[in-house]
């Protein structure tokens, strides 16, 4: 999930260096009593919008090598103060932590423009200089700014100290996986709740999106244009609806329609993942002489079918000490979902070595793991990145109710698993949202228009085509770049289109959509 379930992730950093003082910014015209967040804040959010900012390295420690090459990349630093709770903003505070890299071509400067990685959870103040990179011309003639939202990286921290990094497991084979998963989230969201009680409540995208209109106060603008990816696209059109008036440009890449957010954020999306995972077997079996998968993608289907057979009956042992790993058929589904959301040929082999490895387990071959194997295994199966988890899973609970009772997915579970035997018991798991208390305020729902730029491949495995397109409808104002014939979640300068690049970037250049909808061909 950037809705993309991300791997090697940055840990969390040391404490902050002390920030350099700079000027202070010019006060953001509009009125935060007039924000949109339906709450009853009687104007005490005076002292948010118009704090000052400290501006100054981003590296928090000596070996913060993050921060030392956002400093040679000249970005600045700085922690932005927002209430924990917006509807008592005298009480505690928290940080978010945010960077800038200014624009060059100050004469014809357009403004700010925010971050958003997805996730949810998803840091994006390590950002600035790829996104630079990715605008071209117009890079310069923005304020580039990546934040970390609420509770995640080196924004104030949240961590459950869970013995997992996130949550995403498949039901496995059987009934007996699925009651391990179903022991494994009750355990989880008692741990949060013992852990995290008096901020659970907070960690939402509504409050996320209240944060960031305090950002574009606190930066001094009267509107603020944003980029978002995957779950970005869902926190973007909750700020367009909760502060109409508010933003400029809004580009939502791998775009998410809110009637398709919640819990089960991957639910509508099997079938997609069963297509991507039929291509990169098309893929593989073209290259049976290097992995040894199969001539055919049928026979590379049937090897993993062998695997996750093997792994039912016993959990398979990947690598040798110190990175060893029991996997089992609750694990598998999970891989092969992180793999499938990128066509190219770099992820695809890295896929290919993956099942390789676990091909060579149910012989009870070990070998040596690649590194970056290694480490999505320790990210997937142990508590190295519990904070990422623990955010994560913080926001989608804290935004949309789950079904409570365990027998709903079950059921599910058995409903979808004859026509998706590997992924319907993933997309319809149970987690820890089940055991979740009650979100304070009911999720966005659109309104009135939206003028956006959405960006969609066809293929999409994470965020669907058909959600994207339904966002488009919802969103009358919207315009729609359609990338045919691409397996791929997020495009804007990640993907390597020239086409949708160019399209995006003259967006953002005149600020004017495209007259009609329009395509692209991988």
């Amino acid at each position: 999930m950037t809705l993309t379930l991300a791997v090697g992730l940055t840990t969390s950093p040391a404490l902050a260096a002390p920030p350099r003082p700079s000027p202070p910014t010019a006060p953001a015209s509009t009125s935060p009593a007039a924000d949109g967040s339906g709450l009853r804040t009687g104007g005490g959010l005076d002292r948010y919008y118009h704090q000052r900012l400290s501006w100054g390295t981003c590296m928090q420690s000596p070996g913060d090598t993050a921060g030392q090459d956002l400093d040679r990349a000249g970005v600045q630093c700085a922690d932005v103060t927002v209430p924990l709770d917006y509807a008592a903003p005298r009480g505690r505070t928290i940080t978010v932590a945010i960077s800038r890299l200014k624009a060059t071509d100050t004469r014809h400067r357009i403004g700010s423009i925010l971050l958003n990685n997805g996730g949810p959870g998803g840091p994006a103040v390590d950002s600035p200089p790829a996104i630079r990179k990715a605008m071209k011309e117009v890079g310069p003639r923005y304020d580039i700014v990546g934040f970390d939202p609420r509770f995640v990286g080196r924004s104030t921290p949240m961590d459950c100290d869970w013995p997992v990094s996130f949550t995403w497991f498949s039901a496995g084979a059987g009934r007996a996986g699925f009651d391990r998963q179903v022991a494994l989230s009750k355990s989880l969201a008692a741990k949060c709740r013992a852990t995290n009680a008096s901020v659970l409540p907070h960690v939402t995208t509504r409050n996320t999106a209240r944060d960031m209109d305090v950002i574009r106060g606190a930066l001094g603008e009267r509107k603020i244009s944003y980029l978002g990816y995957s779950y970005g696209t869902y926190l973007g059109t909750v700020y367009t609806q909760m502060f109409p008036g508010r933003y400029d440009r809004m580009v939502l890449d791998g775009a998410l329609s809110p009637d398709d957010y919640g819990p089960r954020l991957m639910k509508n999306a099997v079938r997609e993942n069963d297509e991507a995972l039929s291509a990169w077997a098309t893929w593989a079996a073209a290259r049976h002489t290097t992995y040894g998968l199969g001539r055919s993608r049928t026979a590379v289907l049937a090897t993993i079918d062998h695997v996750m057979a093997k792994a039912a009956r016993g959990p398979l042992t990947l690598g040798t000490a110190p990175d060893v790993f029991r996997i089992d058929d609750t694990h598998i589904p999970t891989l092969l979902f992180m793999g499938v959301a990128d066509d190219t040929d770099g992820s695809r082999a890295f896929l290919a070595e993956q099942v390789k490895t676990l091909h060579k387990a149910t012989e009870n071959e070990r070998t040596t793991l690649p590194p970056d194997f290694a480490e999505m295994l320790r990210f997937a199966l142990t508590g190295a990145d519990s904070s990422f988890g623990s955010a994560q899973t913080a926001i989608i609970c804290g935004d949309v109710r789950a079904p409570r009772d365990p027998e709903v997915y079950w059921r599910d579970i058995q409903r979808t698993r004859a026509a998706h035997p590997l992924f319907g018991p993933l997309t319809e798991n149970i987690g820890p949202c089940a055991f979740w208390n009650t979100p304070r305020e009911a999720p966005t729902r659109i309104t009135h228009g939206a003028q956006a730029l959405i960006v969609a491949a066809t293929g999409d495995p994470r965020t669907t085509y058909r959600s994207s397109t339904a966002l488009h409808a919802q969103l009358p104002g919207s315009r729609l770049i359609t990338l045919k014939n691409a397996n791929r979640h997020a495009l804007y300068g990640e993907y390597g289109n020239a086409c949708v690049d160019d399209k995006v970037n003259r967006y953002l250049a005149t600020g004017k959509l495209p007259r009609k909808d329009e395509t692209c061909v991988k």
